[in-house]
């Protein structure tokens, strides 16, 4: 078997791989940036790259239908599906977004200033000693007292973000932001746990998320002008799944019935035993989580929402790759999970990209006329889960998706002109380069079906009717793009919630701020999951049904 070279345009990389080894791998072992959120699968698209025609015959494609004729006419072939067979270029430039957009604020959380890590200098010896809820963690060399910090870390499936906090007053110094780098392998939780159950992949998974933590570390460090060894706690807010990733705990018992639990969270762990590198003495607290698919991400908003001590009918919803929601009656919560799926960020669909710039943000169909907004302003060259949702919205609105969800590019319809075919199929063609298919529109139609589902047989759990709620709170970052129009229209809210949405940002964030500030917040999320009552859809006989009345558009 012969040994080939792959050289990329973009940069000086190059590596040797055996023939028929695939390219995807060659860029892996070339330690190249690039993105396959389906590990390789053949099911998302998103490992484009370009090879000049010269050098296409060195490679061999098999067959799929991910790309369209345009895209293979420019010479784009997708790297999991191609094996080398010679030596070759490829250009993936264009294919890693840059400047992500992160949301890292979310509803405010005051609470008295009480950590649980504390330090007093003892002038009898000369050092400081070191406390954790009173008791003796360790003692330093002389007088460390005015340095005293901890990071509240949000594990999201997509994003990280992690904020460096006084904790003599909780003033926030500094923030950090970036992708999550396991959704390079794995979009969403079921994929991540797939692969999260093999010992190398979990090993790939963890050392990924801690290296991209540390890197956060490192940069709050920089920007504060502090020393990492000053940061003494760590809290960690994310879904089940993240948690356990984050600590290298296998995650296969969370992907099969009966979804059990190895750790309930609730605990420290010491810092340098995942290889987090703050303090040598510092410690990861870990809020619980309350079932397999309502994680800390959910027990942090309740506690920044305040949803225990709401009067009324209150529904909290995390939008994102799963949709968590939890429903607050005069303070008594009920919640549970769905599987979105990874269309909201952006994967799965033709034109999908994450939101970083040129990303189509916003998308209006009024006045006959179609306004689309970028982010940074820049010239389109994808479209982003906010974006998306506008113009399904839109069309389903306006008469261009039909209640069923099919296109439907009528000549009577406002902005005919922006009607086209891709490889003979219909497709609606927003800015630039940028179109929306049937396909796409499938894929939102089921992210939204199972929220909606979900939203439902919460409220018929309870006895409620989407009329007797009073308030709508939406979570997350992706959530805080959202416009309430376009998720009444596309069905993803009932329309009785109109005018009662309020969007509260980051509570992952902030509520795991909050016990970072206050030792006694984290009684308080152990009491909300003891007395929440989780509702399991899969054990639900009526969920298929309402599911499927769930795809109709309004």
């Amino acid at each position: 078997m012969g040994v080939n070279t792959v050289e990329f345009t973009h940069s000086s990389a190059r590596v040797k791989v055996a023939a028929g080894h695939s390219l995807l791998d060659a860029i892996v072992h070339a330690g190249v940036e690039f993105e396959f959120p389906c590990d390789g699968a053949g099911t998302c698209g998103k490992c484009r790259v370009k090879v000049a025609p010269d050098h296409r015959s060195r490679l061999n494609e098999f067959p799929h239908d991910l790309l369209n004729a345009s895209e293979r006419k420019a010479g784009f072939i997708l790297a999991c599906q191609s094996t080398v067979h010679g030596d070759v270029r490829v250009n993936i430039g264009s294919q890693a977004p840059e400047e992500l957009r992160i949301l890292s604020e979310g509803q405010a959380v005051t609470v008295p200033i009480d950590p649980w890590i504390a330090k007093r200098f003892d002038s009898a010896t000369g050092q400081t000693v070191l406390t954790g809820d009173g008791f003796v963690l360790a003692r330093e060399p002389g007088n460390t007292t005015g340095h005293l910090f901890g990071i509240a870390v949000d594990i999201g499936t997509t994003t990280l973000v992690t904020v460096l906090v006084d904790l003599h007053n909780g003033r926030e110094l500094a923030t950090a932001s970036s992708l999550n780098p396991q959704a390079r392998h794995a979009q969403d939780v079921l994929s991540r746990i797939k692969l999260g159950s093999e010992s190398q992949g979990l090993e790939m998974l963890q050392g990924q998320l801690i290296d991209e933590l540390n890197r956060h570390v490192d940069d709050i460090a920089n920007q504060s002008g502090i020393s990492a060894e000053h940061i003494y706690e760590a809290v960690f807010s994310g879904n089940t799944t993240m948690l356990y990733l984050a600590i290298g705990a296998d995650p296969a018992s969370l992907g099969k019935h009966p979804y059990t639990l190895a750790f309930k969270g609730g605990e420290q762990i010491p810092a340098a035993e995942i290889g987090l590198a703050i303090s040598p003495h510092g410690l990861v607290y870990l809020p619980p989580v309350m079932s397999a698919y309502v994680g800390a991400d959910i027990t942090s908003g309740i506690l920044a929402a305040r949803l225990t001590g709401r009067q009324g009918v209150v529904l909290f919803v995390d939008i994102g790759t799963n949709g968590e929601m939890v429903l607050s009656v005069d303070g008594r919560l009920t919640a549970t999970s769905t599987a979105a799926g990874p269309a909201f960020e952006g994967m799965n669909i033709t034109c999908g990209m994450r939101a970083s710039r040129g990303a189509v943000e916003y998308v209006s169909l009024s006045n006959n006329e179609a306004e689309v907004r970028t982010i940074g302003d820049d010239a389109p060259v994808g479209i982003c889960g906010s974006g998306l949702l506008d113009i399904v919205a839109e069309l389903a609105a306006n008469g261009g998706v039909d209640k069923n969800g099919r296109l439907r590019p009528a000549a009577g319809l406002p902005w005919h002109a922006l009607w086209g075919s891709e490889d003979g199929k219909p497709v609606f063609r927003i800015a630039g380069p940028v179109y929306l298919s049937q396909k796409d529109v499938r894929q939102v139609q089921l992210a939204k079906a199972a929220i909606r589902a979900g939203i439902e047989l919460m409220l018929k759990s309870n006895g409620l009717t989407p009329a007797q709620v009073d308030k709508v709170l939406i979570a997350g970052s992706f959530g805080f793009h959202l416009r309430t129009e376009s998720l009444i229209h596309l069905g993803l809210l009932p329309r009785e919630f109109s005018g009662r949405v309020e969007f509260v940002g980051n509570t992952s964030r902030t509520g795991a701020q909050a016990a970072l500030l206050n030792r006694g917040v984290r009684d308080g999320f152990q009491a909300v999951v003891r007395d929440v009552e989780v509702l399991e859809l899969a054990k639900d006989p009526t969920f298929e049904k309402v599911f499927i009345q769930s795809l109709q558009f309004s």
